[in-house]
């Protein structure tokens, strides 16, 4: 298995421009099912967990045309229904969270859709009832076949209702969407996400011929329509990634600016780094953050200690609670990190603990983090990633600390982050990939 070797204390300069979204791509290109047309998307990332969903596709038959690097032609006029209950589509479809996408699409369209529990990252429990709960008041019926974990709805024609969802889950309302689009009748989906990446979706779907109103909102209303045509659709750039690459800025005391964000679509995000004394500047459609030899952590008004926690749209995405930590580790001043909706994401800890990083794990879900204000840097160790954030996480903290670090089982950031280590050494980095 392959890892990273890190020379930490480098500082980075130079312009990057991040990838295309990971959680869009994985709605976005399970939707090209929706239409026997052409479907072309651009801006796609070339890493793990896309190119997997990819082969998916294809094996499913789906026809895939590469037109360049991140540039794909999409035609699912063959789907072969009876690959759905293969053992090859058992073995591909766990090994991905984003193949639960696949059901909503397949059984709008075609009656029926199956899925073997679906992998992904191991931070807590990820439940997918409310997927299954909405195909339900849609009209289907639901199995779930415990021995071998595989879940199965089928129902044709699917009829539109109104949905209430026990959570405001992303990949549940993009799923439930997904199939009402092609219901008899009008949903709504009351207390439904509005992430940009489910603006995007929505706004691709009546492209093709849907009929979605209230996008961006928390209440969908869905006209049915008996079929969808093709259409082109540019991804967001990656806001996880820009993130990222904010925290890495501020941990190395570098100068980077990141190209072509799509400010707008950015929310909370620019503001919550600002909150942990990060500058930085918007010109254009660019942002620039500058070398800073400290930052300080902001306070409440009253002057407690600062809480920053997930929530969803438009509150903090909790794939950024990871870098947020890490940042903390050398900031002035203290702030409490409250991870409310997966139980093991801030186990990775115990890493920048042995690094020096000053954290009490209060509880699965909080972490209290004492900056360090640059006073004592961290020092380089072996770990091992244990999830896609967490993985760039560790990878920033070993970029910033004194000494040579190794992150084994890299590939769990190979999921998220396309070349990630070439990127990074072309601004300065040195990090060398293991195989």
């Amino acid at each position: 298995m392959a890892k990273f070797i890190i020379q930490g204390g480098t500082k980075l300069k130079g312009e990057i421009t991040p990838q295309g979204a990971k959680n869009e791509a994985l709605q976005i290109l399970n939707a090209v099912l929706l239409t026997p047309e052409k479907v072309r998307i651009n801006n796609i990332p070339n890493i793990v967990d896309v190119n997997k969903l990819i082969d998916l596709l294809k094996s499913l038959g789906v026809k895939v045309d590469k037109i360049s690097e991140s540039t794909y032609d999409f035609q699912a006029d063959d789907v072969n229904l009876d690959y759905l209950q293969s053992p090859e589509f058992m073995k591909k479809g766990g090994a991905l969270r984003g193949s639960i996408m696949i059901v909503g699409p397949m059984l709008g369209r075609f009656g029926k859709g199956y899925i073997p529990a679906p992998g992904g990252d191991k931070i807590g429990r990820r439940r997918v009832d409310t997927h299954f709960d909405g195909f339900q008041m849609l009209g289907a019926k639901f199995e779930y076949q415990a021995a071998s974990k595989f879940y199965k709805v089928e129902g044709k024609p699917l009829r539109g209702a109104d949905i209430l969802l026990d959570e405001a889950s992303v990949t549940g309302t993009a799923n439930i969407v997904m199939a009402a689009v092609l219901a008899k009748g009008r949903t709504t989906i009351y207390y439904a996400a509005c992430e940009p990446y489910l603006q995007q979706l929505c706004k691709m779907l009546n492209r093709m011929g849907a009929k979605i109103s209230g996008i961006g909102s928390n209440l969908l209303t869905i006209d049915g329509v008996d079929a969808l045509g093709g259409t082109e659709h540019t991804m967001l750039p990656d806001m996880i990634e820009i993130g990222s690459f904010i925290g890495l800025a501020a941990m190395t005391k570098s100068e980077i600016r990141i190209k072509n964000v799509s400010y707008e679509n950015l929310g909370i995000i620019p503001r919550t780094f600002q909150r942990l004394g990060i500058q930085m500047e918007l010109q254009g459609d660019d942002l620039i953050i500058p070398s800073q030899e400290n930052y300080t952590l902001d306070t409440f008004i009253d002057g407690s200690i600062l809480t920053i926690s997930d929530a969803p749209w438009p509150g903090f995405t909790p794939d950024l609670l990871s870098i947020v930590l890490v940042v903390a580790t050398q900031a002035k001043g203290t702030v409490l990190i409250h991870q409310k909706m997966f139980e093991s994401r801030l186990f990775f800890t115990d890493k920048l603990i042995d690094m020096g990083a000053q954290i009490i794990l209060c509880d699965p879900h909080r972490a209290t983090v004492i900056g360090l204000n640059r006073q004592t840097r961290l020092r380089g160790i072996e770990m091992t990633s244990p999830d896609i954030r967490a993985g760039v996480s560790l990878l920033i903290a070993a970029m910033s600390a004194d000494g040579q670090s190794t992150i084994h089982n890299i590939d769990q950031i190979d999921r998220g982050y396309q070349n990630i280590d070439t990127r990074l050494n072309a601004i300065g980095a040195k990090i060398q990939r293991v195989d």
